[in-house]
């Protein structure tokens, strides 16, 4: 069958069991190379996957080329010996196999169980049981690419950046291959294309004096203020001589932590945004340009100034959005459903570290990515967990020791093996929805419990990383009951006025859950999917919305700097105008 990349496969066909497949899926693709491509032998040629979740093998007119663990991630191979072959066109079949079942070492894991009671069952039924709160979606996701290089090339960059007083620092380490004789020019232009500094070689220091720091949205005049860092390559080969040229977008901007603050470029920042998910109708987690610009879009409206990728690295366009709207991101690995005692085993910590190393060898770059969270929801009271989340944590510390490092917790204070080891405490917790439900009334005493407990033992800033509703869209009740649109609101302005006595102390965040309705597996418990969106799963806004948009433009006007949000942006988008 016909099958549209990027999308998840679940949901194009009327299929019921392409649905709900565990197991093997094949994609093939024919294509035929520009003859430059296939006859300068100068010229590398790549075929590069955006993801493929889970497991995927890759062949190339028939030759196993590649292999890759892990969906959400980015992989690559120089097919180059496998089209050079000839005087003629090289005509090329791609083939890709993708494996979406997930077991305990997988990440996020899962576990398969054969039901063998034969007069329920036919013989070697089984279903796959996955211990998160959404739906598997899998297939080629994102896009598959053939792009080119040089022979030589440049390979990989990496940036840091620092403030000096007014002026911007910028370092940089470049990787080439291919070769060992060549010359790097490096320049840094402004956001007119103007150069403020230069360099050379593969490592160094770029000055940038009277400095414009990236800022995020609603936090200064000119948020998000990007600069490009050009480098220019020649070499020589036996071939003769190839050049490289590549173009990164710059953000200058310092992060850092205290034992009550969110500081980014020495200011206090409030995390007020959401959580998210890739999901849509019919494309399931497929990447859909029109769909991020209108989540964009409200995202602005709404005032949100930040999201975390709950719960696995969104697409890399997704993080160039963020760069250039100036939305902070907690940037999270899919770390998420490590709930049993089996999941925390030595081949899952492997894996994990390498995703985490995937992870920060993509998005390192992005000014918008603040800090690093290895994990949603783990069982964090187990011993266990606590050295198996000690080890990941400390791994993408010496990744990268520019940003802080997190994971989301739901576990007792006094109990929670991981939290000594992280920079900033992320709570999720679902008062009066999950526990004593109904009860809106207990919500601004059990959330003072919780700030005051975390906050006394560790001593760190915490983030409300999740809370909220279940709530149907159009369904309405006064006094308010669970699953209406009132019920949501209220449960919202309790916490809120629980937030609000802890956010000018320790508090320095609050994310709901979430932003749209998403899909999840059925259960008795979920009506076509998670309903804690603030908008409908087609971005329509439930009362909620409005709420949230009045708080966190309230708190937007509040905490602002005197350089901070010109009359311009505020009217824009504000409804206290």
């Amino acid at each position: 069958m016909d099958m549209p990349v990027p999308s998840s496969f679940n949901d194009i066909s009327q299929d019921w069991r392409l649905r709900h497949f565990v197991g093997w899926v094949w994609y093939e693709r024919e294509v035929i190379l520009p003859e430059r491509w296939t006859q300068d032998l100068r010229t590398r040629v790549v075929l590069r996957i955006g993801s493929a979740h889970s497991y995927a093998i890759v062949w190339v007119n028939g030759v196993d080329t590649l292999e890759h663990e892990g969906g959400y991630l980015p992989f690559e191979a120089d097919i180059s010996n496998l089209v050079q072959v000839g005087p003629l066109p090289s005509r090329l079949r791609i083939t890709i196999a993708i494996n979406n079942t997930l077991t305990p070492t997988t990440l996020p894991p899962g576990t398969i169980q054969y039901l063998t009671d034969t007069s329920k069952y036919p013989k070697g039924y089984f279903v796959q049981n996955t211990y998160f709160d959404f739906f598997n979606y899998a297939g080629l996701q994102r896009s598959v690419l053939l792009y080119t290089t040089p022979t030589t090339y440049i390979d990989d960059i990496t940036v840091t950046t620092s403030v000096e007083q007014d002026s911007g620092l910028v370092n940089y380490q470049i990787s080439v291959k291919g070769s060992n004789l060549f010359k790097l020019e490096v320049r840094l232009l402004d956001a007119e294309n103007k150069v403020v500094a230069n360099g050379t070689g593969t490592q160094g220091q770029l000055k940038v004096p009277g400095v414009s720091l990236w800022w995020p949205y609603l936090m200064h005049e000119r948020p998000a203020y990007l600069y490009s860092l050009e480098v220019q390559l020649t070499a020589q080969t036996s071939l003769g001589p190839v050049s490289d040229f590549y173009t990164l977008p710059v953000g200058i901007r310092t992060v850092a932590v205290t034992k009550s603050q969110f500081l980014i470029n020495g200011k206090p920042f409030y995390f007020h945004g959401v959580n998210k998910h890739e999901d849509a109708d019919i494309r399931g987690k497929g990447f859909d340009w029109p769909l991020l610009v209108k989540d964009f879009n409200l995202l602005r409206w709404l005032g949100a100034n930040a999201f975390r990728t709950s719960h696995y690295p969104y697409a890399e366009e997704v993080m160039q959005m963020c760069d250039r709207y100036g939305i902070v991101v907690i940037d999270e690995c899919p770390g998420v459903g490590l709930a049993l005692p089996q999941f925390f085993n030595n081949v899952s910590l492997h894996h994990h570290m390498q995703v985490m190393e995937e992870v920060v060898r993509r998005d390192k770059n992005h000014p918008a990515v603040v800090m690093w969270s290895v994990a949603n929801e783990p069982a964090s009271h187990l011993e266990s967990a606590g050295y198996y989340l000690k080890m990941v944590i400390a791994h993408t510390k010496a990744l990268d020791p520019s940003r802080p490092v997190t994971f989301v917790s739901n576990s007792n204070y006094a109990a929670d093996k991981g939290a000594p080891y992280v920079d900033v405490i992320c709570l999720n917790s679902y008062y009066s929805w999950y526990h004593d439900y109904g009860h809106l009334e207990l919500i601004q005493l059990q959330l003072a419990t919780q700030f005051e407990n975390w906050y006394k033992k560790y001593q760190k800033p915490i983030i409300q990383s999740e809370y909220g509703a279940e709530t149907i869209a159009g369904f309405h009740q006064d006094p308010p009951l669970m699953f209406t649109e009132e019920y949501q609101k209220s449960l919202l302005e309790q916490y809120h006025l629980g937030l609000d006595q802890k956010r000018r102390k320790y508090v320095v965040g609050e994310l709901i859950w979430n932003f749209a309705d998403f899909m999840t597996e059925q259960s008795p418990t979920r009506v076509l999917g998670n309903k804690k969106g603030i908008f409908t799963r087609q971005r329509q806004p439930k009362s909620a919305a409005f709420l949230l948009r009045e708080r966190y433009w309230k708190i937007a006007n509040e905490t602002r700097y005197p350089h901070s949000v010109a009359k311009s942006q505020c009217l824009e988008n504000s409804p206290f105008t």
